[in-house]
């Protein structure tokens, strides 16, 4: 069964889904079932991955590790989720641009997750 937000990812095509609405159904791609993607928390790699949350004037800034992440062609931060009081925000990004997002609005509750090409999901 899914849950609301989960991520999946397909292990052929590399498909990404979020889950909108969670339903009792297997997700499928490429004719086999979706693997469900795992938050890490734990940064034990030279890049640092864990979000950093920073709450600034105009609301909140999401910076990829306490070092800058690489934003390579063949290594980089594709997008950036805010979670605040229950909505979703995101950021999706490219090779070459900051591995950070400024999501402009208020909210008592947040969490931030990001995901890498090569290095999965990651949440603070």
């Amino acid at each position: 069964m899914t849950k609301k937000n989960d991520v999946y990812k397909c292990a052929l095509c590399g498909n990404i889904v979020e889950v909108l609405h969670a339903g009792a159904g297997e997700l499928v791609c490429c004719g086999q079932p979706m693997t469900l993607m795992t938050e890490n928390t734990v940064d034990a790699a030279k890049e640092k991955h864990v979000p950093v949350i920073t709450k600034v004037a105009e609301g909140y800034k999401v910076t990829v590790g306490s070092v800058p992440h690489p934003m390579e062609e063949k290594h980089w931060i594709e997008f950036i989720e805010l979670i605040a009081d229950g909505k979703v925000y995101r950021q999706d990004l490219k090779p070459g641009e900051a591995p950070e997002a400024t999501f402009c609005i208020q909210a008592d509750k947040v969490s931030a997750r990001e995901y890498c090409n090569l290095h999965g999901l990651w949440k603070a």
